[in-house]
């Protein structure tokens, strides 16, 4: 899952955390994702 992106490391950061915050919010509504919240990241993702 790990990309190479020409942008600095910060702007990749920052993505990233938003993405966290909305699959944490997202996974409440979820009991599975809530159990495994990595896993169900992973889930998330692919499903995007």
């Amino acid at each position: 899952m790990k990309k190479i992106y020409s942008i600095p490391k910060k702007e990749i950061i920052l993505p990233k955390k938003e993405t966290v915050q909305f699959l944490l919010n997202y996974s409440k509504s979820i009991s599975m994702l809530k159990l495994n919240s990595m896993s169900g990241i992973l889930v998330v993702s692919n499903k995007n």
